[in-house]
């Protein structure tokens, strides 16, 4: 069976098609990344933007397109932090359903952060199913932590922080200075006392654009590999050496480099403090980059049903 899951992230739009074998196997056909900024002044307004409906029309109308080609037999769409703050989310649902016939399910953090955990893990089940991981997320709008034992999770905590709401509400431009540093540090330690401390036996592993692209800028990849990123280790200090580097320069200068993402760029700062101070919240002195996520545990939880009722 083809299927296919759309990610809508607050900044992100991913989608994954796959086939599934009756065992539970899949293969990739397609795996599409597009910057969208769905959640682009929702954190300020609480609102999606009217020109926003369009512009993520557009992308999906073209993703859709991409799986109808492919031929796939069932398409799921579900939405996270953006979605779950607007309070116009309803009115984008149907204006995506009436004119693409998209049917978009709005995930709470606690399923974001499982579905999350699901499909990053998957790749390693292979080696052990009991093996200890704890799986972060740092979206635009939400973060997500899961711990578990191989496919049971232990413990998930989503928190209102995240690239997107964290450079909109307080780094809100290139370089920032040193007191809105200071603020955005406040403003995560605040969120931070709801983050459990790690398992020591936990194998800690990030997913997300904050991630990959660290991984792309310490590889120094002129063009973007996911087989040299996936499974990269980053230690806490090369995060902090980079985070150094960047800091001080200007929004035209970010752009420069070709692993960062033009529309990434303004938002980059913001997601490796994030990731640093939870680091330093967890006592985790490496992580390791994943290119799954969401999207991969959104199809596999499809594909999970679609198995069982064979």
């Amino acid at each position: 069976m083809r299927l296919a899951s759309i990610d809508i992230g607050t900044n992100t739009i991913l989608m994954l098609i796959a086939d599934v074998k009756s065992d539970g196997t899949i293969s990739v056909i397609e795996d599409q990344h597009i910057i969208a900024r769905l959640g682009k002044g929702v954190d300020k307004h609480g609102v999606i933007q009217q020109e926003t409906f369009h512009r993520v029309h557009n992308i999906l109308a073209k993703l859709k397109n991409i799986s109808d080609t492919d031929n796939v037999q069932q398409l799921t769409a579900c939405g996270t932090s953006a979605l779950r703050d607007a309070a116009n989310r309803q009115e984008f649902i149907a204006f995506i359903k009436e004119r693409l016939s998209i049917d978009i399910q709005i995930l709470s953090g606690q399923e974001e952060a499982e579905l999350t955990y699901l499909g990053t893990i998957s790749e390693y089940l292979s080696n052990s199913r009991s093996d200890k991981y704890a799986v972060l997320d740092i979206g635009g709008g939400s973060t997500e932590l899961v711990e578990g034992n191989g496919m049971n999770i232990a413990s998930a905590v989503s928190i209102d922080i995240g690239s997107v709401r964290l450079t909109e509400r307080i780094l809100k431009k290139s370089p920032p200075d040193n007191s809105a540093i200071e603020d955005a540090l406040q403003f995560v330690h605040e969120h931070l006392q709801f983050v459990p401390v790690l398992s020591p036996a936990a194998k800690l592993v990030g997913v997300a654009g904050t991630l990959t692209t660290l991984a792309a800028l310490d590889l120094r990849l002129t063009e973007f590999d996911r087989n040299l990123i996936n499974r990269h280790s980053l230690t806490l200090e090369i995060i902090e050496n980079i985070f150094q580097e960047l800091r001080p320069l200007t929004l035209e200068q970010l752009r420069s480099y070709p692993q960062i993402h033009h529309s990434r760029a303004d938002i980059i700062l913001a997601g490796i403090i994030i990731l640093k101070e939870i680091m330093r919240k967890l006592n985790s002195s490496a992580i390791t980059v994943s290119e799954r996520g969401l999207r991969y545990g959104i199809l596999l939880d499809k594909a999970r049903k679609f198995i069982n009722a064979l």
